[in-house]
């Protein structure tokens, strides 16, 4: 019996992350999406004086991170009870009000339906 040569090459991977210029091969810097652009914004607009360290910017953008998930997670929920597939204003504003407590909630709500308004109105 002859002996076939089963073994091969490993196949280089291409990386999507990598660009090859010449010789050289560049690496594509990896987007990391945060809040801190808004959250500074609110900040000043409210307390024009004060300034945010990095690790505080690192917690409220956690925190805005953390919130979100809950009510995507909340409403989310809400639709599936419901039969629904589509998450509208209304499972938002629902999981809102079971989220957050008492007054908090209902400055939320407000904010909400006043920027959908807004945003009905530029549309």
């Amino acid at each position: 019996m002859s002996q076939v040569n089963t073994e091969t090459k490993p196949v280089p991977k291409v990386d999507k992350a990598t660009k090859v210029a010449g010789d050289k091969k560049e690496r594509k810097k990896k987007r990391h999406e945060t809040y801190s652009s808004y959250i500074y914004r609110v900040l000043k607009s409210v307390h024009p004086e004060t300034g945010i360290s990095n690790r505080a910017m690192a917690i409220m953008n956690s925190f805005i991170n953390d919130i979100f998930e809950r009510i995507a997670t909340e409403a989310s929920r809400l639709a599936r009870y419901n039969n629904r597939h589509t998450l509208t204003s209304r499972e938002i504003q629902t999981a809102v009000r079971l989220l957050l407590p008492g007054e908090l909630a209902k400055h939320a709500v407000s904010e909400g339906t006043k920027s959908v308004t807004k945003y009905m109105s530029n549309a």
